[in-house]
């Protein structure tokens, strides 16, 4: 399938931040978000640094891996 020229492949950065969020999620009680940064491209947030995501945040979220550990013992 061809690509228009419309068409925006997501940038490296998107795939290191994405490996990286599932990386973390599997270790992790919190969500971890792969964010927009207009200068960094793509970053690897862990939910639980900032309690509730400030709205600026919120906003920039592309993608969401769930925390994969579990907190019912």
């Amino acid at each position: 399938m061809a690509c228009s020229t419309h068409c925006t492949l997501p940038s490296r950065s998107y795939f290191e931040a994405l490996e990286t969020a599932e990386k973390r999620a599997l270790h992790s009680f919190f969500d971890q978000h792969v964010i927009e940064d207009d200068e960094l491209g793509y970053v690897a947030l862990d939910e639980g640094d900032y309690n509730a995501l400030p709205a600026y945040l919120t906003a920039r979220v592309v993608h969401t891996v769930h925390g994969g550990m579990l907190d019912e013992f």
